[in-house]
């Protein structure tokens, strides 16, 4: 019986491997990537063709999506236009 136990952590142990190493390697890589570029700016990003937000990395000359800001009812895309008609 001892020996089944073992014989499932193992395997256990060698489908969770990859995983825990594909985490690994992209914390180092993100830490090494925000190390070297003197910090990262990340913020809100407004994409006018969907009408949605997402976080990315925002470049220095640009400023971030304000959702204080925004107006939906400026959005060509809306779903009110399209129901008035």
């Amino acid at each position: 019986m001892p020996r089944r136990l073992m014989t499932g952590q193992i395997i256990a142990m060698i489908l969770l491997t990859p995983f825990g190493l594909a985490f690994i390697y992209a914390g180092v890589h993100e830490y090494l990537r925000l190390r070297s570029s003197d910090g990262a700016s990340y913020g809100l990003v407004y994409d006018e063709e969907t009408g949605t937000t997402h976080i990315s990395g925002i470049a220095e000359h640009e400023d971030a999506y304000d959702p204080e800001e925004f107006d939906p009812n400026d959005f060509n895309g809306s779903d009110d236009e399209a129901g008035k008609s």
